[in-house]
């Protein structure tokens, strides 16, 4: 992996561990820079382009949870890594509906932030470490680049707008994506008329995925969906 590729946008507010923080990113091979105030930092956020986005939590979490909705809506595809202390449930729920990929508590080890942060980009933006991602979801083999979807050897036919939606669920797989954010990657705007063609191409995605019991598509209601798979 280059990790020279990525860029991290770091916001804490603590001098000296945003300063260790920093320097352990960079000794690494990560870009970084590091902000510790919301407006300056979302005026660099809008202005450049960052791979990874680091937001530690301050006591309270509102504020930070604010200042990364705001942030999703200008890339909702950089990854989104809160750090923080022990969360309610309430809390966690609310970061995963903001779009989050981790959260990790606070007095962590650093090279824990490491290897999670080495995770996520396998996980959820592996096009960027491979120009050419294959995804394997049980008996399927998934090629966006191809735009080809196998099943048992078989190749079924897929759309360009099936491949877009499937590529995006495969980025964020068993985790909930909001409707919202689907309709602006696939659609780039969430019109109503947009809405309902989403719900017809995820009943389009479910028949092409049904040969295997393991995967589902499952529609959270008025949330969004979840590309599932135990294996």
């Amino acid at each position: 992996m280059n990790k020279d590729l990525h860029k991290v946008f770091l916001f804490e507010k603590d001098e000296n561990v945003g300063s260790m923080l920093q320097e352990f990113m960079q000794m690494n091979g990560f870009s970084t820079e590091r902000f510790t105030n919301y407006n300056e930092a979302y005026k660099a956020f809008c202005n450049d382009k960052f791979d990874i986005c680091l937001i530690s939590l301050e006591e309270k979490m509102e504020n930070g949870f604010s200042f990364a909705r705001k942030i999703m809506e200008v890339n909702y595809e950089t990854i989104l890594i809160f750090i923080g202390s022990q969360p309610t449930l309430s809390e966690l729920t609310q970061a995963y509906k903001i779009g989050i990929d981790d959260f990790i508590r606070k007095h962590f080890i650093l090279e824990e932030l490491y290897l999670r942060i080495l995770a996520t980009l396998r996980r959820t933006h592996g096009h960027k470490m491979n120009d050419h991602q294959v995804y394997r979801l049980g008996g399927y083999t998934f090629d966006p680049h191809k735009q080809s979807l196998m099943f048992d050897g078989e190749l079924l036919k897929i759309t360009t707008k099936e491949c877009d939606l499937l590529k995006f669920l495969c980025e964020h797989l068993n985790l909930l994506v909001e409707r919202e954010a689907i309709l602006k990657y696939v659609w780039k705007n969430d019109s109503f008329h947009n809405a309902r063609s989403m719900d017809v191409y995820m009943t389009k995605i479910r028949n092409l995925l049904k040969r295997d019991k393991t995967i589902a598509v499952v529609n959270i209601h008025g949330k969004g969906y979840k590309l599932m798979t135990n294996l």
